[in-house]
């Protein structure tokens, strides 16, 4: 008995079990048949809700069967061959749907764009117009304005994105934005009708290369008004699914898509060249400040804008740290120009001459210091005030001829150093950096950049010379005079320029020194082709040392007038009377060493010599008045060190045995001076044949 009932419960379980399993089947064909039931009455509605134009519920209706199917194709175990039908049909009808919804946009937003290859030009962004539908045709009206639909329905479907990157940064931005900001004339202008809002431009004749920020911003905002009011004020719904109760508005998702690139564009474009130039307009700066906080709050106002401060207000309110690097950026550039332009426009410098220098007050002020507008003209030369006067020329720069740049860029010094003494701080600081820049830049290129010049040419480097020392001259002083102006951190004595002199006075010297260099060589090179001067009564030989002579005074000549009132008067001088001292040298080394003189010859060498003597002297014109030349050319043998040298040598060669010996005078006459006993026994064989009265002079000489 009891058996019969375990295998009466046996069976029931089976059955159980299988009606269960059964059941759970049947379950699953139901909620399958239920879901292709949804799918197909999904796609029903989307027909008939296309149809009508309502396009929300249209692609709400697309959303619902995807939903449907992506549930379908979840289920395991139930690969049906309808699913891949459903999906194409799904496919098939979201693409018509995006083509309707196309059409629509099309419609809404009116492109009249010109030829692409000109795109960026004014003339060709001046044609561009954007038309705008304003009133919904009759058979819409039902569907609430069409623009909202159309892009509630993108958003659906998850296109809008795509959409608004075309409008937005491909069309907006390039046609109208951009353009806005880039062309000051460019101006706006809108016309409404009955059914449509037309944005087009005209450009107008404007005399300023740039607009005010107040403008670009008058217009930006002008546009995004009316983006704001015929287009982008519609409220989306997320696709989204853990967004369901966050609404965004379309004109939020376009100002996150193009703001940052039109944020850039107003700053490169618009603020950058808006900050003041001059400390003075600092103050008026302000306003263009309170307009950039008025653009942002109004594109907040109309939803573009989401957050606080913008990187474009960020940039406005930073107007200190912007004008000290605008300057001292325009500053190196107006220095760099004058350093690369050309060296041989000269102005005179004179002790008497002045440099425009505003008036610094009483070092006691300095608490209490607003910028003088008054100037007065300042001497080259500093007072000491002490029991004993020095002359008012002793720390006076000679007179001499620097190129105007070098003039026009110790002006510009002066002037940076007194922006510097107005402003903040911080800029204070950068303004006077900027000044040692300058002439640590000075240093650095004028060498390099006119290098071939120098080398070549002896008036530049005359000229470079004469800039090089006014400028030291100027370093010296040049921070002391503002030292009390300046902010406290550079007051203790950081503002100083003195330890660049010393770098300055050698860049003049050695570039001077490396002039000389050549013209030395030159010289040299010449005389070199007067055959030992030996030989003079031959014709051909006398000539050749004739031509030398000839071509060392006609270079001296040039050098002379070249340099005439470039160099101060006393390196003038001393550079004519080292050269003339090198020819003059040459010619006695030359002439000492011959070993046969004969009659001749020494008459042919005498006159060579005169020629040297007479019209040596004339090359020392370092001033354009003649008659004030005279002075320096009766002082040569100051200058000119082998002088007195020379004109022993000529005596030599004319005089007799006698007379040498008495020019000697015991090692104690005239000739001693220039001569050793070598040099002159050496002359007197070269000079006389070999006699009792020329062994008994040569015993003299001693």
């Amino acid at each position: 008995r009891v058996g019969g009932v375990q295998r009466d419960l046996n069976v029931a379980v089976a059955e159980f079990t299988e009606l269960k399993q059964q059941l759970e089947r049947d379950t699953l064909v139901l909620s399958i048949l239920k879901k292709l039931q949804e799918f197909d009455t999904a796609i029903k509605e989307y027909n008939s809700a296309l149809l009508e134009k309502k396009y929300v519920a249209a692609a709400q209706q697309l959303e619902k069967a995807r939903s449907s199917l992506k549930m379908l194709e979840s289920r395991q175990g139930f690969e049906l061959k309808i699913l891949k039908a459903l999906g194409t049909e799904l496919t098939v009808q979201t693409q018509n749907m995006l083509y309707h919804l196309g059409e629509e946009w099309q419609k809404l937003a009116v492109w009249k764009l010109p030829p692409s290859k000109e795109s960026s030009s004014l003339e060709s962004v001046v044609h561009s117009e954007l038309h705008l539908r304003t009133v919904p045709s009759k058979e819409e009206e039902i569907a609430g304005p069409p623009v909202a639909s159309v892009l509630q329905a993108f958003a659906v479907l998850g296109e809008l994105h795509t959409k608004l990157k075309i409008f937005g940064k491909t069309l907006l931005l390039k046609y109208i934005l951009k353009p806005l900001i880039l062309y000051p004339s460019l101006q706006p202008l809108t016309e409404e009708q009955s059914d449509v809002f037309i944005l087009r431009f005209q450009s107008e004749a404007l005399t300023l290369d740039h607009s005010s920020p107040m403008e670009v911003f008058d217009k930006i905002k002008l546009i995004f008004e009316v983006l704001h009011k015929y287009l982008l004020n519609v409220p989306l719904e997320q696709p989204v699914e853990d967004k369901k109760d966050c609404r965004v508005t379309l004109a939020e998702l376009l100002g996150d898509m193009i703001w940052e690139e039109l944020s850039d564009c107003l700053i490169q474009n618009c603020l950058v060249n808006s900050i003041p130039t001059n400390s003075s307009k600092l103050e008026q700066y302000i306003e263009v400040i309170k307009s950039t906080e008025e653009f942002e709050k109004a594109l907040k106002n109309m939803q573009f804008l989401k957050g606080d401060t913008t990187d474009l207000l960020k940039y406005a309110r930073n107007v200190n740290s912007h004008f000290a690097n605008k300057k001292c950026q325009d500053v190196i550039v107006a220095a760099r120009n004058l350093m690369t332009s050309e060296i041989h426009n000269t102005v005179k410098i004179t002790p008497d001459s002045c440099v425009a220098l505003p008036r610094l007050p009483d070092p006691g002020a300095r608490d209490h210091l607003k910028t003088q507008k008054t100037s007065k003209l300042v001497h080259h030369d500093v007072n000491l005030e002490n029991e004993t006067k020095l002359s008012q020329y002793t720390f006076s720069l000679p007179t001499c001829r620097i190129s105007s740049s070098v003039e026009k860029l110790m002006e510009l010094a002066y002037q940076t150093l007194l922006e510097a003494t107005a402003s903040t701080d911080q800029c204070c600081i950068q303004l006077f950096y900027s000044v040692r820049n300058i002439f640590q830049l000075f240093y650095d290129v004028v060498p390099t950049y006119h290098k071939e010049n120098l080398q070549k040419l002896p008036q530049l480097a005359a000229i470079h010379h004469n800039n090089c020392m006014y400028i030291a001259h100027h370093l010296l002083t040049l921070g002391h005079q503002f030292r009390y102006r300046l902010t406290n951190i550079l007051c203790d004595g950081a503002a100083t320029f003195v330890d660049m002199v010393p770098g300055f006075r050698r860049l003049g010297m050695e570039c001077f020194l490396a002039q000389m260099r050549v013209q030395r060589g030159e010289i040299l090179e010449r005389l070199s082709s007067a055959r030992n001067f030996s030989n003079m009564d031959d014709e051909e030989n006398y000539c050749a040392a004739n031509k030398a002579i000839r071509q060392v005074l006609h270079q001296l000549k040039r050098l002379g007038k070249v340099w005439q009132d470039v160099l101060p008067v006393n390196i003038y001088c001393k550079a004519m009377g080292t050269l003339l001292n090198t020819a003059l040298t040459e010619i006695v080394t030359r002439i000492a060493a011959l070993e046969d003189i004969s009659a001749e010859d020494a008459d042919k060498l005498y006159s060579l010599c005169r020629t040297m003597v007479e019209e040596g002297p004339q090359v020392f014109t370092p001033l354009p008045e003649d008659d004030k030349n005279k002075k320096y050319q009766e002082e040569v043998p100051v200058y000119v060190q082998k002088w007195m040298t020379f004109k022993e040598l000529m005596i030599i060669l004319q005089a007799n045995l006698q007379e040498i010996v008495d020019q000697w005078a015991d090692g104690k006459g005239p000739l001693a001076a220039e001569f050793s006993a070598a040099e002159v026994k050496s002359l007197i064989r070269a000079l006389f044949q070999n006699t009792e009265r020329r062994a008994a002079a040569l015993a003299k000489i001693k």
